[in-house]
């Protein structure tokens, strides 16, 4: 175990870097409104915040991550461009790992830049990974944009893309539901069971819940259309297989993307933004003939990630969580400067301090 005191002392030494860089230092509360934020960090945090009610301020929650507030607060009274950064616990429980910390720090710096994201997207990693140089980690990176842009090209439903894209952070439901609009697995039997009668609200017995019979009939509906759509084609499958397997350098993996985009030219854009960020990458002196790059990395991770997400992690220690991660989320900032009419490309990353100490001599025991 590291002493608090040191990790705290290590969190303010990495936020003097960013400070240097030209971040202004901003705070979040601990205590931050649950309701509709919680729906913004997706399932895998929505079901390990810590919340409580609070009778003035209504359902609350102890903060999960920065971002969030930290976009929040951009979108409310920020200038453009602008640089933070910030030092604190978050708050996530870990009922199935009871060896993982509850509570820890976090450092952050998050970049909103309407001109020059590719730039920015170089900036943050290069940053992160100047300030952890000594620890010789390994980085791995990724383009959820490459993702989405993939599922939103499919020659199928809006309704069944749409049910994709809502699960592409859950890689087993993803893989569940793209094998059956494929036609490759069966309908639940449940459902098909359903969709065999000629009036499945006959004999249902009495009407229980929320749904009227008029939102159930129109769910059925949408069920048996769904149900008689054509399936998704064997060589789209094959394509969006093909670029979730991807896992090789960033050079030679444009190289692949390339080819993947004749037949799929729904990802051609981010193909250009992946070969403008290398660039911009090598640039700022990453080694990206050795940076890999892989076409799932990012689906485990925050829900809001819609872009360029990295990670950095100890090799020889594959025990202990990535030392530092992050990513571009823009269209967060679009829902939370939705009311004001606000958005703005943005791009930002976190180092945990205390993994920064387990891996150097004065901090691991």
């Amino acid at each position: 175990m590291v002493d608090k005191a040191q990790i705290r002392a290590e969190a303010a030494r990495l936020m003097g870097v960013f400070e240097a860089k030209g971040a202004t230092a901003v705070e979040a509360d601990i205590l931050q409104p649950a309701g509709t934020l919680l729906d913004l960090y997706g399932e895998d945090i929505r079901g390990r915040a810590f919340v409580t009610h609070d009778p003035i301020r209504g359902e609350a929650m102890l903060r999960p991550d920065f971002t969030v507030p930290v976009v929040q607060m951009h979108m409310a009274d920020g200038a453009e461009p602008a640089r933070y950064t910030y030092m604190g616990e978050v708050f996530r429980a870990q009922e199935e790992s009871t060896h993982r910390a509850s509570e820890y720090f976090q450092v952050g710096y998050e970049v909103f830049d309407r001109d020059a994201p590719i730039e920015a997207d170089a900036e943050v990693f290069a940053f992160i990974q100047d300030a952890l140089s000594p620890l010789s980690l390994r980085a791995a990176t990724g383009d959820m944009g490459l993702l989405l842009a993939a599922v939103r090209g499919l020659k199928t439903t809006d309704r069944r893309k749409a049910a994709l894209l809502r699960h592409i952070w859950r890689p087993r439901r993803f893989r569940a539901l793209l094998d059956r609009f494929a036609g490759r697995a069966p309908l639940p039997e449940g459902r098909a069971a359903l969709l065999a009668k000629d009036d499945p609200m006959q004999d249902a017995g009495p009407q229980i819940g929320l749904r009227s019979a008029a939102e159930i009939a129109e769910r059925i509906e949408a069920l048996r259309e769904d149900a008689a759509a054509a399936p998704i084609s064997v060589q789209e499958v094959e394509l969006l297989d093909d670029l979730l397997g991807l896992r090789e350098t960033t050079v030679n993996v444009l190289s692949r993307l390339r080819d993947i985009a004749v037949d799929m030219p729904a990802i051609a854009d981010a193909v250009d933004r992946l070969e403008a960020r290398a660039e911009a990458l090598y640039q700022r002196g990453v080694d990206v003939d050795n940076l890999d790059f892989e076409g799932s990395y990012g689906r485990t991770s925050m829900e809001y990630y819609d872009g360029f997400v990295f990670g950095f992690y100890a090799e020889t220690r594959p025990d202990l969580p990535p030392v530092a991660t992050g990513g571009r989320y823009d269209a967060l900032t679009r829902v939370l400067g939705r009311a004001n009419g606000h958005e703005i490309p943005a791009v930002g990353g976190v180092i945990r301090p205390e993994i920064v100490l387990e891996l150097t001599a004065g901090g691991a025991k």
